[in-house]
């Protein structure tokens, strides 16, 4: 998976987050449809984390294959 592919999944998980955001409720944020909100943009952010571990631990390698 190269670089700008990691780049558009990250845009579109934030663009996920900002979706589910307006759809908490926030007087009841445990109740009907908002649970389901806070369950995705905890995914997309669990997403966003692990692209960008993905994309450190290429750069990594590829310091570790040019030395």
């Amino acid at each position: 998976m190269n670089r700008p592919f990691s780049i558009v999944l990250i845009v579109l998980a934030l663009a996920l987050i900002a979706y589910n955001v307006t759809l908490v409720d926030f007087e009841n944020p445990f109740q009907g449809d908002s649970t389901i909100a806070l369950i995705g943009i905890v995914a997309s952010l669990c997403a966003i984390v692990l692209l960008l571990i993905f994309m450190t631990s290429k750069k990594i390698e590829k310091k570790i294959k040019d030395n």
